[in-house]
């Protein structure tokens, strides 16, 4: 199985969550890039504010590995216009994917109409820029129960408001992989709860992240269903997938 397609390369701390300096950071992103050219990675995801570096790194490269980033990431409460804003710019500054963070706290309080807003305003304006859009519900704060409703919530919205050809281009994702859980609790994807993301999906695709650490986890979750991985450990899943020789 080739799992090199499926991935997103992830590096999505700051200097401070690192506790390096801005250029030793930008040189963790460097290398990030160098490896998903050499490897063949679908995408590379990384903070906005190094979208613009990293589009000049492939541009150098002549590479058509991909270029993705997070909106108001990774707490997902901001207003509409602030994702929008950040969405905005992180498009022209020549971002392929976008990750958004749902507002999945006010989902949990009943705010249904905020998220609504959101899924489409965002979803719409990604669309429009040929973009692929993808929604991180953070599975880990939320029951069996949640997971399936915002799940099908997102689905039906953009059931109704896009056409079939948008479907594929739009996903729901299960991490954002900085949430922090009690007792050692899994903060990203498990096969449990990538489960009932895919089960309820359809015709929407699944990003499975968070936790996916190694070539047999990444190969479980590809033959679940999912279209895409994140993850932070690229080479170690590739490394697996060449010692295997399954392709």
């Amino acid at each position: 199985m080739n799992v090199r397609q499926y991935i997103d390369s992830t590096y999505l701390k700051t200097p401070a969550m690192a506790g390096i300096t801005i250029n030793e950071n930008k040189e963790i992103v460097k290398k990030l890039v160098k490896d998903a050219v050499v490897y063949g990675c679908k995408l590379v995801m990384v903070r906005p504010e190094m979208v613009p570096f990293v589009k000049e790194l492939l541009s150098v490269e002549k590479s058509k590995v991909l270029v993705g980033t997070v909106v108001d990431f990774p707490e997902g409460e901001g207003a509409l216009f602030k994702k929008l804003d950040e969405a905005n710019k992180s498009i022209q500054e020549g971002a392929d994917e976008l990750d958004f963070v749902i507002d999945y706290k006010a989902f949990k309080r009943g705010d249904v109409e905020k998220v609504k807003a959101d899924v489409i305003e965002c979803t719409r304006l990604c669309l429009d820029h040929k973009k692929v859009v993808k929604w991180i519900i953070e599975v880990a704060a939320l029951s069996d129960k949640d997971i399936i409703s915002i799940t099908v919530l997102i689905k039906n919205i953009v059931l109704t408001h896009f056409s079939e050809s948008d479907y594929f281009n739009v996903f729901v994702k299960s991490s954002t992989g900085f949430y922090k859980t009690e007792g050692d609790k899994p903060n990203g994807a498990t096969v449990h709860s990538v489960k009932l993301m895919l089960e309820n999906s359809f015709p929407l695709p699944v990003k499975a992240a968070g936790g996916i650490r190694n070539y047999n986890e990444a190969q479980q979750m590809i033959r679940l269903g999912v279209k895409r991985i994140g993850t932070s450990s690229a080479n170690e899943i590739i490394a697996g997938e060449q010692v295997s020789g399954e392709y």
